[in-house]
């Protein structure tokens, strides 16, 4: 069944169209309208669909009231929007949820045979859904790795993160190079393992590496794409770190201005608090995983024991999607927290805006429904 959003998501819906991407939306109106005029757009469409192409792509927390729409229970799901008036988002979105019922006869019914099982566009939907998050780095090279090579104006990465990131890996495996070329290896040798770990042709380029750990090619190729998965989320958490506390110190000092119903009452000082708790939980929670990769990594650069290094790459993809989950969560918070609240500027916003915002955060995050803990606790045993 093809549904249409509601008021309050609506609201979230123009304000999402306004503001940068995040870890949870790919906001393909907003690309077509920064770029417009962009011939490679049009010559490498991340969609083929031209309504889809036109959308938004949303990594959805399922919420209670929606269950029944699926035949198990799911925690998220990948929500695709299509916008009534791409020129004006108030008119609303007909919305449907990936693995919803009766996917296939309401995705025809939208986007016609472009969304069949096996067609192009459900093929790159398909490989979305596998994915924790919508990191535009990380998908950019997880659709890359299946063959699927959209214009790179379709993925909000700056050359400058480009960087930083290449260097933060640089930096993690330089330990991996000495210990493969010595102790005088230099920067050249580690550069170069990067280009090896982030490219296509990684599985070729490591085949010692497959050999002495003793995996299959399918083990391999999973744990080496986790491992690159584990040192990107590495990196997002370390840059967000500097401006988690100002985010977390302004969401708990701010204050909307104009009356209050009821509801916003109620809800507003107790969110505050509970917002301030999931965001530290999952931060540490975050942490955890990265510190199982942690230590199997320098049990086998500095210890010579690749056992545990095996054991993460073999644990990676199960710890994959609550990594990216989390990770996913806090920088949503935080990248659209500055959005919306640019530094030095006076925080102006109604108490009914406020708490959509605040509902939006607690949808997103991990820990803010009743038993997500013990799935969690559990993926970490693993390793």
């Amino acid at each position: 069944m093809i549904r249409n959003v509601t008021d309050r998501t609506i609201r979230s819906l123009i304000a999402l169209e306004h503001s940068a991407s995040t870890a949870r939306v790919l906001n393909l109106v907003a690309t077509h309208r920064r770029l417009a005029g962009d011939e490679t757009l049009e010559a490498q469409p991340f969609f083929q669909n031209k309504l889809l192409n036109h959308g938004m792509v949303v990594k959805h927390r399922v919420r209670p009231h929606e269950q029944e729409q699926f035949y198990r229970p799911v925690t998220t799901v990948t929500k695709i929007l299509a916008p009534i008036d791409g020129n004006d988002l108030r008119f609303g979105a007909r919305y449907l949820m990936m693995g919803q019922k009766d996917f296939d006869e309401a995705a025809e019914a939208m986007f016609g045979d472009l969304l069949k099982p096996g067609a192009h566009d459900r093929q790159v939907l398909d490989l979305i859904e596998d994915l924790p998050s919508l990191d535009p780095f990380l998908l950019k090279e997880h659709l890359r790795r299946n063959g699927v090579e959209p214009a790179r104006g379709y993925f909000a990465i700056t050359d400058a993160d480009i960087a930083r990131m290449y260097e933060f890996v640089r930096n993690e495996v330089m330990a991996l190079v000495t210990l493969s070329s010595g102790p005088n290896a230099g920067g050249l040798a580690a550069s170069k393992l990067v280009d090896k770990l982030l490219s296509n042709s990684v599985d070729d380029s490591f085949e010692p590496l497959k050999a002495t750990l003793r995996l299959s090619d399918k083990d391999y190729q999973d744990g080496v794409f986790c491992w690159r998965g584990f040192l990107y989320y590495k990196w997002v958490l370390a840059e967000l770190k500097p401006q988690l506390g100002a985010v977390l110190a302004e969401l708990s000092a701010i204050r909307a201005r104009g009356p209050n119903t009821p509801d916003t009452s109620r809800y507003l000082p107790e969110a505050k608090d509970r917002l301030q708790a999931a965001v530290t939980k999952t931060v540490d929670t975050v942490n955890e995983m990265l510190g199982v990769y942690d230590k199997a990594y320098a049990s086998l650069t500095q210890e010579g024991q690749p056992t545990g290094f095996r054991d993460f790459l073999l644990s990676a993809p199960a710890m994959f999607m609550a990594l990216g989950e989390q990770t996913g969560s806090v920088q949503h918070i935080v990248s659209f927290w500055r959005y919306r609240f640019p530094p030095r500027k006076p925080a102006m916003i109604s108490p009914e805006e406020l708490m959509d915002i605040f509902m939006d955060f607690e949808d997103s995050l991990v820990f803010s429904h009743d038993g997500m803990e013990e799935p969690v606790a559990a993926v970490l045993n693993v390793a």
